[in-house]
């Protein structure tokens, strides 16, 4: 008696899942990803092209002494 009550419970809660899956559950709904379009340069610009780049140094002049500071 105890074996069909357990079985009787087993199969009511399968059942259950079973019907929650096939009817309570909606599918999902896509989202669309849109792409945005950039406008595309020629070339990239350098850090020379921006003033970026400090002034060219000549190979006779030795660099300057960095600044010192005392503590």
């Amino acid at each position: 008696m105890d074996f069909i009550i357990m079985f009787g419970a087993f199969l009511l809660v399968a059942v259950g899942a079973v019907m929650w899956l096939v009817y309570l559950r909606k599918p999902k709904k896509r989202r669309r990803k849109y792409r945005h379009r950039h406008r595309h340069q020629s070339a990239p610009i350098t850090l020379a092209q921006t003033g970026g780049l400090p002034p060219i140094r000549r190979e006779e002049q030795p660099p300057p002494p960095p600044p010192t500071t005392e503590i």
